[in-house]
């Protein structure tokens, strides 16, 4: 319950995004183009990873796991619009369906096929409903720190329908901006990051967070997961401390038990955004998922 409750006070999380940062420089100079939903970014060559980010955050989330793979592959970065000083778009409703639909056309017009796809937070919820939707635009697929359906830290009778009305209040909050800013301990375990996200977070269009807000809670991909059983998966989650590790690694052996195959990876000493608080564990399980 807890960690459920910082999650959704994520919601209030949001992340610049500065194409322009060094970790890009020895990277050629990214293509651009905005969909209705989304913004996409692409830098290098080679074979395809398409990176998307968590509620509210950048792409620039990932920079340091990209710097490190992008020299071999080319990096497809997805931002969600009117998250992270995005311009916001016309309409949220349907926005992660929609979103998704987006990034799958893209792939389909610009001839990429089955690229690994890696997403945290809400964006792992994206990969999920991407792979199981259009499984030509997603290959092997990493999901860091998601969970298929969010309510399950409610117990095992909760459902979409239970946990909406939570949410929507929360979205009400989020709208009305009553709700206080804050970055919840259980983001990440560093000040520093705290302050960043802090820094972040008032760049975000509130009605575009809300509604992402209310679509990632709500939305129950559980029944869909065998569809992803025909490509390797991998899910990162993270383990704060060792006395979290017994409910960490039951929580995610049960929320994914209909993908027997997937590789469970914990990642100790981190907080959500475990390439914020471990980027060389993460970096190098990214490199590991990639071969």
């Amino acid at each position: 319950m807890i960690r459920f409750c910082a999650l959704v006070l994520y919601a209030l999380a949001a992340f610049t995004l500065d194409w322009n940062a060094p970790v890009h420089a020895a990277l050629p100079a990214p293509a651009e183009q905005r969909l209705t939903r989304i913004t996409i970014r692409t830098v290098g060559q080679g074979s395809p990873v398409v990176l998307i980010p968590g509620l509210a955050s950048p792409p620039a989330v990932f920079d340091d796991a990209a710097v490190r793979i992008g020299v071999d592959h080319r990096l497809i970065f997805v931002q969600v619009n009117g998250f992270a000083g995005s311009p916001a778009a016309a309409t949220t409703a349907n926005l992660l369906p929609g979103a998704v639909d987006e990034l799958a056309s893209w792939l389909a017009a610009n001839k990429v096929e089955t690229p690994a796809v890696i997403g945290h937070s809400m964006g792992g919820l994206m990969a999920m409903m991407l792979a199981a939707k259009h499984p030509a635009a997603a290959g092997k697929v990493m999901i860091v720190d998601a969970l298929p359906f969010y309510g399950m830290l409610f117990g095992p009778s909760a459902t979409p329908d239970a946990v909406r009305p939570i949410v929507e209040q929360m979205r009400a909050g989020i709208v009305s901006g009553g709700v206080p800013v804050s970055v919840p301990a259980h983001m990440s375990n560093s000040e520093a990051n705290r302050a960043r996200i802090l820094d972040w977070i008032k760049t975000s269009d509130p009605k575009t967070v809300g509604e992402a807000l209310v679509e990632d809670a709500t939305t129950d991909m559980r029944p869909s997961l065998p569809a992803l059983a025909r490509a390797p998966v991998t899910i990162l989650y993270a383990v704060a401390s060792p006395a979290n590790k017994a409910m960490a690694d039951g929580l995610y052996k049960e929320a994914y038990e209909s993908l027997p195959a997937a590789r469970l990876v914990p990642v100790e000493g981190s907080e959500h955004f475990i390439m914020l608080d471990q980027p060389a564990k993460f970096a190098d399980q990214v490199q590991t998922f990639l071969k």
